[in-house]
């Protein structure tokens, strides 16, 4: 059966020779493979810095969400499990049976849908950018009427809108226009069906406690949608978690700072590469 996502899949099978046992009578043993879930309302080229960096030694993932990039849209509500349960069924397809988990914003909460699911095929989890609790009266109506908005009018105007709060004002010029583009390219309806599915989303803030794998809550020093008091509260609730905020960055630190993010990214996967 092929997948119902699109996708990127890059990476080695086996470890790169720097990286191998020396001993010839000891297996080499692959790096963790890394699954990445992008945010609204973007696709899978959000974690383009992050393919290039770590699929030279590693396994990469990043699938383009139902209703976003080059898979297929489905009209009505997507909910946060629905979600979920396509990237279990593509890495089921894939075979990648255990896997450091990220997520940004939305992809947050989706990760956050993943442990809730199938805790026990997940060494790591990370957090960027995105907060556990469910939606209040208010933010349930705001999402509902985006929803209208976009369909009625299309992405463009909520992309000029929205642009300098995804990215932060003094973003390099080539960011703006990579988000921007991402923006303006998704359908309105998988977005609007994203929007109707993260207004119903349940409390993840229990979940975060009883994690039993390593985290990384990582956020923009100049995030305004998650701001930095939301990462430390993931942080202070996670068992056994590391904090980092990226100076200089919104809501999109992976881009915005990629080297700052890669390098809290590669120490994490270092540290689970280690206990795994």
């Amino acid at each position: 059966m092929a997948p119902f996502l699109a996708y990127e899949d890059k990476g080695p099978e086996e470890p790169p020779a720097s990286l191998a046992p020396t001993a010839p009578a000891t297996p080499s043993v692959p790096l963790t493979p890394l699954v990445l879930i992008h945010g609204h309302p973007f696709d899978r080229t959000m974690w383009a810095p992050q393919l290039d960096a770590f699929s030279a030694a590693r396994r990469v993932v990043a699938p383009d969400l139902r209703g976003y990039g080059a898979s297929p849209v489905v009209p009505g509500v997507t909910p946060l499990a629905r979600f979920a349960q396509d990237i279990e069924d593509l890495l089921d397809e894939l075979k990648v049976e255990t896997f450091v988990l990220a997520g940004l914003s939305m992809g947050g909460q989706i990760a956050m849908e993943c442990c809730r699911r199938f805790p026990d095929r997940i060494r790591g989890l990370v957090l960027a950018d995105t907060f556990p609790a469910p939606e209040t009266a208010e933010g349930r109506a705001a999402r509902n009427a985006m929803a209208d908005r976009l369909l009625r009018e299309g992405m463009g105007g909520y992309a000029d809108e929205a642009l300098e709060r995804m990215v932060a004002p003094y973003a390099d010029a080539a960011v703006k226009a990579h988000v921007h583009r991402m923006m303006t390219a998704t359908p309105a309806e998988g977005a609007a069906a994203a929007l109707r599915g993260r207004a119903e989303r349940p409390d993840y803030r229990g979940l975060l406690t009883r994690l039993p794998v390593p985290a990384l809550v990582v956020v923009g020093a100049d995030d305004t949608f998650t701001p930095v008091a939301d990462a430390e509260a993931m942080h202070a609730a996670l068992p056994d978690s590391a904090l980092h905020v990226i100076e200089g960055a919104a809501h999109l630190p992976n881009l915005e700072r990629p080297q700052a993010f890669n390098e809290a990214l590669g120490r994490f996967l270092t540290r689970v590469d280690g206990i795994s």
